[in-house]
C-alpha cells in the first residue's frame, strides 16, 4: 500500500511542480507544495462538505440519543476524519518526502498541529474580530494567513522533520 501512496504522491508532485515556474522568484518548491495541496485540501472539503450537508444529511439536524447536532456541525464532524487523512497524506507524499520521523509520530503530530491549528483560528478570529474589530472577513484572511505559516513551519519542523 505503501509504494501505491508513494507512487500517486509522486505522481501529484509532478503535477504540482509543473505550475511552480512562475512562483521560483517568491517561494521555495516545498513552501509551494504546501501551498498547492492545501489549497487543493480546501478545496476537496468544500465538495466533501456540499455532499454531505445536502445530500447524506439531507440539511437535517443529526440525532445521537445524547446530543443533537445540527447538520451544519455534524457535516464538520463528519468530513472531518476524511479531510484530515487527505491532507495528512498530501503533506506526506507531496510535500515532505523525505522526513525521517516514524509514520505513526506523523500522524500524532499532524493531528496536534491541526488541534492547536484550530484553537488558534478561534483565538485569532476572537483577537482581530472582538477586539481589534476588524471586518470579519478580513480577520479571517489575516488569521488564515498567519495559521499558513505556523503550519508550514510546525509540520516542516517537528511533524515531518529530516535529521
Amino acid at each position: 500500500m505503501r509504494k501505491l501512496f508513494k507512487k500517486i504522491g509522486s505522481w501529484i508532485r509532478g503535477i504540482v511542480d509543473f505550475f511552480y515556474p512562475p512562483f521560483r522568484k517568491f517561494m521555495n518548491i516545498q513552501f509551494f507544495r504546501y501551498g498547492a495541496t492545501g489549497a487543493g485540501n480546501l478545496v476537496f472539503d468544500w465538495i466533501l462538505y456540499f455532499i454531505i450537508y445536502n445530500f447524506v444529511l439531507q440539511k437535517q439536524m443529526l440525532n445521537l440519543g445524547i446530543v443533537t447536532l445540527s447538520s451544519h456541525i455534524a457535516t464538520k464532524f463528519i468530513e472531518f476524519p476524511v479531510i484530515f487523512m487527505s491532507g495528512f497524506m498530501l503533506q506526506k507524499y507531496v510535500t515532505f518526502t523525505d522526513s525521517t520521523n516514524r509514520g505513526h509520530e506523523q500522524i500524532f503530530r499532524y493531528l496536534l498541529i491541526a488541534f492547536i491549528n484550530i484553537g488558534l483560528n478561534y483565538a485569532g478570529l476572537k483577537l482581530f474580530f472582538d477586539v481589534l474589530h476588524v471586518y470579519a472577513s478580513i480577520s479571517n484572511v489575516i488569521v488564515t494567513i498567519l495559521i499558513t505559516v505556523f503550519s508550514y513551519f510546525s509540520q516542516k519542523k517537528f511533524t515531518f522533520k529530516t535529521q
